[in-house]
């Protein structure tokens, strides 16, 4: 694709919100997309992690103006929310069969069907990385590429299963009680967001608890279960030929097997970039990290993110221009990923 000259103005609120929540009726069960944009462009699906639905997880990113520019004008959106995980959702029927990792990929494929897609580039955070990449490696000629922030890849280690198991416990004697909510959110978030300043909460960690009040307990646990009983992905990562950008923040959680997945992958289309003082969500926390590398990466497959014009409807300037300066040169090598990532730590200040 040829690199447009155009200036294109920007309204993050309908760019973000306005969109269509499809109900795909699958072999699996239903499960719910929210589309954003123009269904004749290319598709980019995008998957949660365990509790969080595409607005929890997503919506940092995509209101960023620059990440916003990018995506948006490039892609149509596919938010794929976990079963019973979208906005308003009733709790899923216990006559409904539990679902394996393996269920919730081909989920996806029946996904793409529905909306008659050949190719897409897939987004995942963690749980929903590690389904995207089990898709991925079952229907390889169906995914052009995979960003994964903060994924997993290896069966859980028996630290990890009790502790799993311990969760599942809390969600089914006590729902989304106070103790649940506060391992899910070190499970997202640094110390240094969850303490925030001065010791005061921050807004981003009481959103993040609002959100996870609407949350069906027994929809999660469904969740959770299927992610702690899922199986090593180790061995078909060298065969993953689609090329890879892999976030993943410094104090997360999932950091080490985040850097596990990144050396276990083909160096010729696998790249890690490691955020600073940034928890596993990394959409959230620090998502003008991510801006810079994936306009790179998908520079690699002929996108481009337009000249900016900024005419936001809540009055805010966008952030000013991203710079290349921080990157290598070989980025700019159009070889296997179209450019060439070496690991890049990026640290967002936090004074004032």
């Amino acid at each position: 694709m040829g690199e447009s000259n155009e200036s294109v103005s920007i309204d993050i609120d309908v760019l973000c919100l306005e969109g269509k929540e499809f109900v795909v009726k699958t072999s699996r069960g239903s499960i719910s997309v929210y589309v954003c944009g123009d269904q004749e462009k290319p598709a980019l699906i995008t998957y949660p992690d365990v509790a969080l639905n595409y607005m929890s997880c997503f919506q940092g990113l995509f209101f960023c103006p620059e990440a916003a520019s990018l995506l948006l004008h490039n892609f149509c959106i596919y938010h794929i929310d976990a079963p019973g995980h979208e906005l308003g959702a009733d709790v899923i029927s216990s006559d409904v069969p539990l679902l394996s990792v393996d269920d919730l990929a081909d989920q996806v494929a029946e996904v793409l069907d529905f909306f008659r897609l050949k190719e897409v580039l897939c987004l995942g955070v963690t749980a929903g990385a590690y389904i995207l990449t089990l898709f991925a490696m079952k229907y390889k000629e169906r995914v052009l590429g995979l960003i994964l922030v903060s994924p997993i890849c290896k069966a859980p280690s028996w630290t990890e299963w009790l502790y799993n198991k311990v969760l599942l416990n809390l969600l089914y004697l006590y729902g989304m009680c106070g103790v649940l909510k506060e391992c899910l959110i070190q499970r997202y978030f640094s110390k240094e967001i969850r303490c925030g300043m001065y010791g005061a909460e921050s807004d981003i960690i009481q959103g993040c608890r609002r959100l996870l009040n609407e949350r069906q307990s027994l929809n999660v646990m469904r969740f959770l279960q299927a992610i702690n009983e899922r199986h090593d992905l180790t061995d078909g990562l060298k065969e993953l030929q689609c090329k890879t950008l892999i976030f993943v923040g410094e104090s997360s959680q999932f950091r080490d097997e985040s850097v596990y997945m990144s050396a276990k992958m083909s160096k010729k289309s696998c790249a890690l970039v490691e955020v600073r003082a940034c928890g596993s969500l990394v959409t959230e926390e620090h998502p003008y990290a991510m801006i810079i590398p994936m306009e790179f990466f998908l520079m690699g497959f002929g996108y481009h993110r337009p000249h900016f014009a900024s005419s936001l409807s809540n009055g805010s300037k966008p952030a000013s221009p991203s710079t290349h300066s921080c990157i290598a040169p070989e980025l700019l090598s159009l070889e296997s990923l179209g450019i060439k990532l070496k690991p890049i730590k990026t640290r967002v200040s936090t004074e004032v």
